[in-house]
């Protein structure tokens, strides 16, 4: 088996297209092997070593995947998100200790201006309108070769990313080249990729979804990635026309927004039929599986994952196989069971889930207590906590409670916010919605949600609450609602309990 990105790339047909994008002309493998080998003897005569780290700040496109795959096997690779400010630059390329930083050739803003800062040198992309889409040259102002020849093997680093760090401080997650090439045969095999399958890529590809679930899985396939420039609902129908994919994955979010534009381009879609549509990265309502389901003629498939697990962890199956609304799916990778809360042993019932398997990072860098608490030996196996509670039903399927920190305890009744954004998005002017804790003087935590209505709706916050009162336990209905134009987001388009509250002035 591939244990390297190198071999992934190096086994498949020269002569497949690879990557595309809006406007360009496809690259193939054969062009991406060459482009291998020449970011390889770039990097090394600038001086970067295979272990040495590279922070790669582009925007969305297909050199921000070709980057990412040409220079992962030849150094460890860090993407950033390009709308970082310079504070937050000075902050991950400190703690990454990275070697260098790779952005456009005319590109000066907050990354360059903390690479200064830091000393870090600065390697320049430069694309011309010649190119074939994820072509590129590279230039850097210092040639400090490093002699000896490098290639990476299975237990080097080949990505690292940072957490979100939505209630500590960011950790470092280092991801190997076995964890890669694992967690992409595990992808292409739920999903059943094969080299004619397109995938049209709308994820940030800083973000684990994106460069694994979209461009990882499909190299593993020899199948092709059309990059856009990232996601925009006005645009995304064209897309689809322009590259007629056979598959896309994206988050809930985006989801909604491409359901709310479905209308106005039932043409498109009927032109362009899909094999099948993907979501992960937060739990995708039921309802909302079902819409796109009816609008799109083809299956949802719902996936579960994680930074810490290479992204995927258990995967709703392709037809004749049953796609079970408000279930992850089956385990498609690891092993997963369901652990104590807080004793170090496997149970049946509802519980923590944790995964096992060589797709899972071999822990956080430089954090004792963090490793500590997220892993543990049990009967001979190594199990990662994923901070997730959940059950499996008598079918195998995982079904999700909610996150164990994002779970609400109003005076010892324990809620699962999951459960009240599936009562209010069956009532029909609810268009979006997030449900999470508020302080409570007495209770310590109260239910409260945020919600976003359909267009035109005239329904209010006692209409709401009515409406869940008519179908749960009064403990649960949410004590305060908010109806916004628009739910904030995080960097990569899911929603964020954590927080909301001290966001919305509630806390």
């Amino acid at each position: 088996m591939n244990k390297t990105i190198n071999e992934l790339i190096n086994k498949q047909k020269s002569e497949l297209n690879v990557l595309g994008a809006p406007g360009r002309k496809w690259s193939t493998f054969g062009n991406l092997k060459t482009l291998s080998s020449y970011v390889n003897l770039q990097l090394r005569s600038y001086g970067v070593s295979v272990v040495d780290r590279v922070a790669i700040v582009l925007p969305n496109g297909p050199e921000m995947a070709s980057a990412f795959l040409t220079m992962a096997q030849s150094c460890a690779t860090a993407p950033l998100n390009p709308n970082y400010r310079e504070e937050e630059y000075l902050f991950y390329l400190k703690d990454l200790k990275a070697k260098a930083l790779v952005v456009l050739k005319d590109y000066n803003g907050a990354a360059v201006a903390a690479a200064i800062q830091l000393n870090i040198l600065v390697i320049r992309v430069c694309v011309n309108s010649k190119h074939l889409a994820g072509e590129f040259e590279l230039c850097c102002d210092i040639n400090n070769p490093v002699t000896s020849e490098q290639v990476p093997t299975q237990k080097n680093v080949a990505l690292i990313l940072h957490t979100s760090g939505t209630t500590s401080r960011p950790k470092i997650v280092p991801i190997l080249h076995s964890n890669i090439v694992s967690s992409a045969e595990n992808i292409k095999k739920s999903l059943r990729l094969k080299e004619d399958d397109l995938c049209m890529n709308i994820m940030p590809l800083f973000h684990i979804h994106g460069l694994i679930a979209a461009v990882s899985a499909s190299i593993a396939a020899g199948g092709s990635v059309w990059c856009t420039p990232g996601f925009d609902a006005l645009k995304f129908f064209r897309w689809l026309d322009d590259a007629s994919p056979s598959w896309f994955t994206a988050v809930p979010t985006m989801h909604q927004a491409i359901l709310a534009r479905s209308k106005r381009n039932k043409d498109i879609i009927q032109k362009n039929k899909l094999r099948f549509l993907r979501s992960s990265s937060a739990s995708l309502p039921s309802q909302v599986m079902k819409e796109l389901e009816r609008v799109f003629s083809a299956p949802i498939i719902e996936g579960y994952g994680m930074t810490e697990a290479t992204h995927q962890m258990a995967s709703n199956p392709l037809p004749p196989l049953s796609q079970k609304p408000g279930s992850v799916g089956l385990e498609a990778g690891p092993k997963i069971r369901i652990a104590h809360e807080l004793e170090n042993y496997l149970i049946d019932g509802i519980g923590e889930v944790v995964i096992s398997g060589p797709n899972v990072t071999p822990g956080y860098e430089n954090n004792f207590e963090a490793n500590k608490k997220s892993f543990f030996d049990f009967e001979g196996e190594r199990w990662f906590r994923t901070g997730d509670q959940g059950a499996f039903d008598h079918d195998g399927y995982l079904s999700l409670t909610g996150r164990l920190k994002e779970i609400i305890n109003r005076g010892g009744e324990k809620i699962s916010p999951l459960e009240v954004d599936e009562v209010l998005m069956d009532h029909p002017s609810v268009a979006q919605v997030v449900t999470f804790a508020v302080p409570h003087e007495k209770l310590g935590e109260d239910v409260a949600a945020a919600l976003v209505l359909e267009e035109g709706s005239k329904v209010t916050e006692s209409d709401l609450k009515a409406f869940a009162s008519d179908r749960m336990v009064e403990f649960k209905v949410p004590k305060k609602i908010v109806i916004l134009s628009e739910i904030p987001k995080g960097a990569t388009g899911k929603l964020q309990r954590i927080g909301l509250a001290e966001k919305l002035g509630l806390a």
